[in-house]
């Protein structure tokens, strides 16, 4: 159910939604996973994944690669990710431009977190070949993440944007730009001391985004603490979100491989209808064809 030959909408496919979503068969043009949560060799998960697949295209969202760690990726997760992308086919494969895995003594141990980088030179020659060796095993290009970040690095030398498009240019990926992640972070600044408007510094952002290079929209909802915003994924999509949506999907929605936009809920997951209709909405927000071409 393609929106104008241009843009395809999904949700994020999570465990109280599996028997609803198969029984029910709502019109959506994709389904979005964590793809650690099917690397198992069989067994129930990785048989209702099928039974999606059956019906809509799959897109895998995975937390773990963690691209731009020094200590490399984990030749293991590589492995299942790469089994797993064999059985699927998805439509697309992405992850995030963060570090969890790092040295400690001997060992090398994993924070179960997605912890961001700074943005200099040294880490992108990390994250680069890190993107290239994933897209090499997978025989296919990645979408790169942008993150929601608590913290940034006073060695940073380099602005987000032309961090991610750097990588996007040196290893072929594409990017997966999620508005929320720019509104979050737009919205620390401001507790930290900013007096940018947040509106205007998340549509600067997108600004300096290669168009060509972003495949893959993700919306959310956040929650604001008074004194900072967490990104927990469990409320609607905010207005200043939405309206940074419209600016985004104007912006990409020219590209020649389509545009595709995600819902997702990670916490206090409500019922399914109310992620249809977040994905409705995201509908209606997005331009005719006719708008995007003369864009």
């Amino acid at each position: 159910m393609t929106n104008a030959g241009h843009f395809s909408t999904g949700i994020g496919w999570r465990h109280p939604h599996y028997a609803e979503l198969l029984e029910s068969a709502p019109a959506l043009d994709f389904l979005e996973v964590h793809s650690e949560n099917f690397f198992g060799q069989g067994g129930a998960a990785l048989a209702l994944l099928h039974q999606a697949r059956a019906r809509y295209p799959i897109s895998l969202h995975g937390v773990g690669l963690a691209l731009g760690s020094a200590a490399g990726v984990d030749p293991w997760h590589l492995d299942q990710l790469a089994r797993l992308v064999e059985r699927i086919e998805p439509v697309r494969v992405s992850d995030h431009a963060c570090f969890a895995r790092g040295v400690l003594g001997q060992s090398v141990v994993h924070a179960a977190d997605l912890l961001p980088i700074a943005f200099h030179r040294r880490s992108l020659d990390v994250l680069c070949a890190n993107v290239q060796q994933v897209q090499e095993r997978l025989q296919r290009p990645l979408l790169v993440e942008n993150l929601s970040a608590y913290v940034s690095f006073a060695s940073s030398d380099m602005e987000e944007p032309a961090f991610l498009a750097e990588l996007a240019r040196r290893t072929g990926c594409g990017l997966l730009v999620d508005v929320n992640n720019l509104y979050v972070n737009a919205l620390n600044e401001c507790y930290a001391g900013s007096t940018v408007d947040p509106l205007h510094s998340c549509k600067n952002w997108l600004e300096q985004i290669p168009a060509h290079v972003v495949g893959e929209l993700h919306l959310a909802g956040h929650q604001d603490c008074g004194d900072i915003v967490i990104d927990d994924h469990g409320s609607r999509v905010c207005e200043p979100v939405w309206e940074i949506y419209r600016h985004a999907t104007n912006r990409f929605g020219r590209s020649a491989q389509g545009l595709a936009t995600l819902v997702e809920w990670d916490t206090d997951v409500p019922p399914l209808q109310v992620l249809l209709d977040e994905a409705s909405r995201a509908r209606a927000c997005q331009p005719s064809a006719e708008v995007a071409e003369a864009a």
